[in-house]
């Protein structure tokens, strides 16, 4: 009898739009995968494709609280991160980051597995520095309605931290700026997916603010590099560190770039700023070219072309 010599990777919240990018690639690099999602903003059919591979398996499991299982290396990407997904239950996203980060540090801890975290570029809040780098302490509202989000992250990188001093655990901490790309939920407030979505739709694009607020957008298969370079990376490189794409845009170029793409006769219309909205996010990525070789390959326009024809599909 042949023991498979397999890594055993469980990916929490796997059956998101990261989450199911993660498996497939971590499926393409030879591991056995875990897909543990409760199914509250992932979906099945991002990863049915993957149900038939004897070496993917799905688990419908909420985060928050235990699992016992033997695994080698731990993702944990389990949390709804749009606001609209994110601000309908909010004591439940402070759980899911808390909780959940306490759980999946517990099973490392008990199997000697690695552990990577999926922070966020919202620990950072609305910046006073620009663009962000790691050492960046942040200026977050601890009481606003996008602080389930931000400080559940937040606290989530603490308890890394301190497992890691407490306990020696082996933890990898990644902080996600935008990203976008195919299996991303159309209706998930994010900035793309909404304006892919009116213009397909033959809407008015909304705008919130004046257009003139900038993000930086990186495409999934990007990002998911980022991931896989950050947790082979060196036990003593344990971040945080910022995986993002360095080049801005205004919200406005965003907007025009999609209507010109997908065509039609969607006007842009202006709306007020929700509360908390940072001004500008643009991550600063030294740690990353310098200690993982990495940095966005995929250019915007050929990232929205696949990204505009997956929804197309729906």
């Amino acid at each position: 009898m042949k023991v498979s010599n397999r890594k055993r990777v469980l990916v929490t919240g796997g059956a998101g739009f990261l989450g199911s990018h993660l498996c497939e690639r971590l499926l393409l690099e030879g591991a056995d995968v875990l897909c543990i999602d409760n199914l509250y903003s992932g979906t099945k059919d991002n990863i049915s494709h993957l149900l038939p591979n004897p070496h993917f398996e799905f688990q419908r499991h909420d985060v928050t609280f235990p699992i016992y299982l033997e695994v080698d290396e731990i993702y944990n990407l389990a949390c709804p991160a749009s606001p609209v997904h994110y601000q309908r239950d909010p004591v439940q996203t402070t759980k899911t980051s808390v909780h959940g980060a306490i759980n999946m540090l517990g099973l490392a801890k008990r199997t000697g597995a690695r552990i990577f975290q999926a922070s966020t570029s919202e620990v950072y809040g609305d910046p006073e520095v620009h663009p962000q780098t790691e050492e960046y302490w942040g200026r977050v509202n601890p009481i606003g309605i996008r602080s389930c989000y931000d400080e559940g992250k937040r606290c989530a990188e603490t308890l890394f931290f301190d497992y890691r001093r407490q306990h020696g655990l082996g933890i990898k901490v990644a902080r996600i700026f935008n990203t976008y790309g195919p299996r991303m939920h159309p209706n998930d407030g994010r900035v793309v997916s909404n304006f892919i979505m009116q213009a397909l739709r033959g809407e008015d694009i909304t705008i919130y603010g004046d257009g003139s607020q900038t993000r930086s957008f990186c495409y999934v298969d990007d990002l998911i590099e980022g991931f896989l370079r950050l947790m082979n990376s060196s036990d003593d490189l344990t971040g945080p560190v910022n995986l993002g794409n360095p080049v801005e845009f205004t919200i406005r170029e965003l907007a025009e770039t999609i209507l010109e793409m997908v065509g039609g006769t969607s006007k842009l219309v202006l709306r007020p700023l929700p509360h908390d909205d940072p001004r500008q996010r643009q991550p600063n990525i030294s740690l990353a070219k310098e200690h993982l070789d990495w940095e966005p390959k995929v250019p915007l326009r050929e990232g929205l072309e696949k990204t505009i024809a997956y929804f197309r599909t729906l």
